[in-house]
């Protein structure tokens, strides 16, 4: 929360950035971003970020049916390239880009597509990951008044900063006179 500004001789407190004024000393948390918000060059670091577990990767990894033992199996993967289980890139893919939907497309409603994944660097368990994504195209839909498409680019770090994932996204957005949010207590 922003401190309190003095103005004149009484203080009032400011509203809190990313919360919304829903009553008498009453704020409600913000959501994702409406069309009018997200401009093209803005770069979003999403947080918290994630420390991966071995039950993320064996849990996700059978939940997806990738049952490769370069996922499941310590002791194969002990005899390998690696040495240990390599975390499989569909939890990697989750995990990152999970992080980024609350802020990108926290108020979408449709997410239209994923391009150019790249997996650039293996993730273990213990490895703390990171994003942030980059806004880098939008315009209003031509078929659906009051929505408009928004591009991005979107990059899981660890926390050592070694790159791991990036990805192309498109999602939908309403514009600011057509977000139901409000109406459904968001």
């Amino acid at each position: 929360m922003r401190a309190h500004q003095q103005v004149g001789d009484t203080t009032e407190a400011q509203q809190p950035i990313g919360y919304r004024k829903v009553g008498d000393s009453r704020y409600r948390e913000v959501v994702g971003f409406c069309y009018e918000d997200l401009a093209v060059g803005i770069v979003i670091e999403h947080r918290p970020g994630r420390t991966v577990t071995e039950m993320d990767n064996v849990l996700m990894s059978m939940l997806s049916m990738n049952a490769s033992p370069l996922h499941i199996d310590a002791a194969f993967c002990a005899q390998g390239r690696w040495g240990q289980p390599l975390v499989s890139s569909l939890v990697t893919l989750s995990i990152i880009g999970g992080m980024a939907a609350r802020s990108t497309s926290g108020r979408a409603i449709a997410n239209l597509g994923w391009d150019h994944i790249r997996l650039t660097n293996p993730v273990f368990v213990g490895d703390t990951l990171y994003s942030e994504s980059e806004i880098t195209g939008k315009r209003l839909s031509a078929s659906r008044p009051g929505e408009g498409i928004v591009h991005c680019r979107t990059t899981g770090t660890k926390s050592t900063g070694e790159v791991v994932l990036s990805f192309e996204r498109s999602f939908l957005v309403p514009t600011r006179e057509h977000d139901g949010h409000p109406t459904a207590g968001y």
